[in-house]
This record gives structure tokens, sequence and C-alpha cells, in this order.
């Protein structure tokens, strides 16, 4: 499967209060960012990442926290980005094209308001802005082909290929073989939350948590 994340800021105790981000230290982001991040993405996957892995980071830290990451990765550099080890990425970039499922897709990550191929139906990825998912929302009722992919505006989690073509065909219009796909993966996030200490029962106490302490944070 292919993968698009941006904005983890790994290692950046500020963006907790600056983003309402529902976790109570910087250790506990950094600890469920990866195994969010891991528990979607396998080994053979590939895995886009559109900047701003770490901040307040040593790069030997950095480093270490990327070669654990699972997939074939690419940076789409972002403003906090490190010299991180090029060999722990497939290819290091501020811009890139790329054809996916035969859709057309712009990856930066910096917003842009005009891209290649744009009336033409190609998507633009980015991050950077921290935006929430009603940005998303608002800029495909407006028929702007546009997805931040941070974390802040995805549930803290990567997004996939087949959620984001299904996000602007119409919510639902994955293919049946996609949408298993995209289920086995969810089960195995399910598996892999049993693994590291909750049961099956836990998880929805635990999203619920996770949305209360966002909810709180607004308040």
């Amino acid at each position: 499967m292919i993968w698009f994340t941006s904005d983890l800021h790994l290692g950046h105790r500020g963006i907790i209060t600056m983003q309402n981000r529902p976790f109570d230290s910087v250790e506990e982001m950094n600890r469920d960012l990866v195994r969010n991040f891991n528990a979607f993405v396998h080994k053979g996957d590939s895995v886009y990442i559109l900047g701003d892995i770490c901040h307040h980071m040593k790069v030997e830290e950095a480093n270490e926290i990327i070669s654990g990451l699972h997939g074939e990765k690419y940076l789409l550099i972002g403003n906090h980005d490190k010299k991180y080890d090029p060999g722990l990425f497939r290819d290091m970039r501020d811009f890139m094209t790329v054809s996916l499922n035969g859709r057309y897709f712009a990856l930066m990550h910096y917003p842009m308001l005009s891209w290649p191929k744009k009336n033409s139906g190609s998507i633009h990825l980015h991050g950077h802005i921290h935006a929430r998912q009603d940005y998303n929302l608002k800029n495909r009722e407006e028929g702007i082909l546009r997805y931040d992919v941070g974390v802040d505006a995805n549930q803290f989690t990567p997004v996939s290929l087949q959620q984001i073509l299904a996000f602007f065909d119409g919510c639902g219009n994955l293919s049946e073989s996609s949408r298993d796909e995209f289920h086995d993966r969810l089960e195995e996030a399910r598996l892999w939350a049993e693994d590291v200490g909750y049961t099956e029962e836990d998880i929805p106490n635990i999203i619920d948590e996770v949305r209360r302490k966002k909810q709180k944070r607004i308040l």
C-alpha cells in the first residue's frame, strides 16, 4: 500500500499546546505517533512523508527514530527537517510529482495555490499548516483538489492513497479490493494494540479518551 503523512514534529514539546494535541507529554506523543505510523505502514509499503518529521531533536536521535519507521520512505523536506541520513530514504526532495493508480499528484511540504496539471484533475498533497479535517472538507466542497496529509488533520495516523482517492471521488467509493485491504490493516492495528497491552474492549475507550483530551484542550 501507499501512504502519506506529515508534520509529526517528534521531539517538539511546544506543538502539544500550540496545536491542542491530545498528549500529556512529548514522550507520550513521540511513542504514540511512531506506534500509529508502524501500525498502519508495513515494511513493504511506500510512504511519502511531507516534511517536519522532527523538531527540537538532535539529528542522531532523529535518525534513530526514522530508521525504526516502517516502509520505503520518501521525504518532501519541511522547514523544520534536519540533515537526516539520506540512506534512510528512497528519495529526498523539496517538490515531487508522481502518478499513482492512474492519478497525478503534486507533493510538497507547503500548500500551493497552483500546481502541475491542476486543471486536469491532479491532486496536491501538502503539510505545514497543521490544519484540521474541516480544511480538507472545505477544499472538497469548493472543488479544490488539495489535501493536508498532516497528522493533525488525520487523527494522528498516516492516510492511504485509497482514502484520498475515495475522499475526492465521494465517501465510500473505495473499490472492493482496496476496501478489504484497508480493513485488513485496521484489524492488524487492533491486534497490535492488544500486543502492547490493550484489549479489544479497551480500543473504543482509548479513542474516546483521546477525543476527550483534545476537546478539553480546545475548551
